[in-house]
C-alpha cells in the first residue's frame, strides 16, 4: 500500500468524526438583545456568558470595574449600532441589557421610541415600553407564563452625560395565579435594577 493511499484512507476515516463535531456556541447578537428584537431564552445566554469572564471575553465583552453598584459594565472588542447610535459600552443588570451612549438628553431618543416617560426630573429621567406580551410555557416547570420584553430608556447618577438604552426580559405569572398568591407581590423583595427610580443612586 502506497504513503498517499494510506494517507487518503486516514483522512477519509476522520471526515466522518470532523462532521459529527459540536458546533461552535453562536456569539451573541448584541444589537438584536439590545433593540428587543430577541426572546428571553436568548437573554439566558447572556447570563450564562457575563458570569464566566473567560467566556466574556470571548464573546468580545471586555468587564470593566464597576462604578455602579447596580451595574456590570463591559467594553466592547467591536462598537456597535443600536437606536441609530453607536456603543462602545453595555451594562447587564439583573433581566436588563443596555447600551450606555453618548447621548446627554434621553428625551429625544425616548419620544423617537415611542416610550412613557415614567420618572423625568433633574437627578433621574425614566421611559419605557412594553414590546412584547405573549402567553408561554416555562421550559424548566411546564407552568404557563407571560414573556415580558420591555424597552426602555433611563439615567444613572453613575453616569452622568450618558444615556442608557435597551431591554428587560423577563417570565412573568399570568395575571390570576398573581392574585391567587398568599402574600402580595409589593412584599417581595425586588432585585435592584437600573430600570428603578433608585437602581442608579
Amino acid at each position: 500500500m502506497t504513503l498517499l493511499r494510506v494517507a487518503c484512507l486516514t483522512l477519509a476515516a476522520l471526515l466522518p468524526l470532523t462532521s459529527m463535531a459540536a458546533p461552535a456556541p453562536a456569539k451573541l447578537d448584541l444589537p438584536a438583545l439590545i433593540e428587543c428584537r430577541q426572546r428571553v431564552a436568548d437573554y439566558d445566554a447572556v447570563t450564562a456568558v457575563v458570569a464566566d469572564p473567560l467566556k466574556a471575553v470571548a464573546n468580545g465583552l471586555q468587564p470593566l470595574e464597576q462604578r455602579n453598584q447596580f451595574m456590570a459594565e463591559y467594553r466592547l472588542a467591536s462598537p456597535i449600532t443600536v437606536f441609530g447610535q453607536r456603543a462602545e459600552y453595555i451594562t447587564v443588570s439583573g433581566a436588563s441589557i443596555m447600551a450606555i451612549l453618548d447621548v446627554a438628553d434621553p428625551r429625544p431618543l425616548a419620544k423617537g421610541l415611542k416610550l412613557e416617560d415614567g420618572v423625568d426630573n433633574p437627578d433621574k429621567f425614566m421611559a419605557g415600553r412594553e414590546v412584547v406580551a405573549r402567553d408561554v410555557t416555562d421550559p424548566r416547570t411546564g407552568e404557563p407564563m407571560i414573556e415580558s420584553i420591555i424597552l426602555s430608556v433611563s439615567t444613572v447618577q453613575s453616569h452622568p452625560g450618558k444615556t442608557l438604552a435597551g431591554c428587560t426580559y423577563s417570565l412573568d405569572l399570568p395575571a390570576e395565579e398573581e392574585e391567587e398568591e398568599e402574600e402580595p407581590a409589593a412584599d417581595a423583595p425586588l432585585p435592584p435594577s437600573v430600570n428603578t427610580p433608585d437602581g442608579g443612586r
